[in-house]
């Protein structure tokens, strides 16, 4: 039983070190997500942080198209954003729900 908990402590541990590291690595990454086939394209980095924003001058009259634009590549970046996350949480833990370890 011990050399159990043992194991457990060890591999929780592992997994701590294992999140800083996905977390440094997450301010790295920056994905892009667009909108009417690039007329707006916004970036963001894997901490969910937007660092760019790109409007096409044909969109810049039509209020209501532009804002409607600026949603879906919101959208589409932060999806992108959160499948990498997902992607690299399941290369760490071995596809292991973070609960399921002491669940």
């Amino acid at each position: 039983m011990m050399k159990d908990i043992g194991k457990m402590m060890k591999q929780a541990q592992q997994m701590q070190k294992n999140m800083k590291t996905l977390q440094a690595e997450l301010d790295k990454v920056e994905m892009t997500g667009e909108a009417g086939g690039g007329l707006v394209q916004i970036s963001m980095t894997g901490k969910v942080d937007v660092t760019k924003v790109v409007i096409s001058p044909d969109v810049m009259d039509d209020r209501e198209t532009l804002e409607d634009l600026m949603v879906v590549a919101f959208n589409d970046v932060h999806s992108k954003i959160q499948a990498h996350v997902q992607e690299e949480m399941n290369k760490m833990t071995g596809g292991m729900p973070m609960g399921g370890m002491f669940g």
